[in-house]
């Protein structure tokens, strides 16, 4: 596996941060103040990605892709939005490294003599076992 020696930076301006309100634990705080942050991210018009990594992009994102090509992360995990816009970052950031490591080739191979002669001789026990299992024609 190689990975592009780039480091990823995005645009500013290919970012856009959607804040809403947020369930879990921070008490009437969470009924008051957005603190969830949506980040989309318009992979498809990202002048950025290379269209290999946009592809393995969309594959690694899955559900977060919408039909218009962009990636959704939601943050929650913190009480405030500062931090919960770093951690999306952080997460889009990862997304994208691990979609620009360009996966092996793999190499297809043959079961070696001793490996097939093995599988033989346990279907041949095995054939062995059940034959006996059967009613034998001096049963009747």
């Amino acid at each position: 596996m190689t990975q592009d020696t780039n480091p990823i930076i995005i645009p500013p301006d290919e970012i856009h941060y959607d804040f809403v309100q947020s369930s879990g634990p921070g008490g009437q705080n969470v009924n008051k103040v957005a603190t969830a942050v949506q980040l989309r991210f318009d992979a498809r018009n990202s002048r950025i990605l290379k269209a290999a990594v946009r592809e393995r992009l969309y594959h690694l994102a899955g559900k977060r892709v919408n039909s218009a090509g962009e990636i959704i992360i939601e943050a929650r995990r913190y009480r405030t939005q500062q931090r919960n816009r770093e951690d999306a970052l952080q997460r889009l950031l990862k997304l994208i490294e691990r979609a620009s490591i360009i996966p092996r080739r793999r190499r297809k191979t043959q079961p070696t003599a001793a490996s097939k002669l093995r599988r033989l001789n346990s279907k041949r026990r095995r054939s062995e076992i059940k034959k006996f299992r059967r009613r034998s024609s001096m049963d009747d």
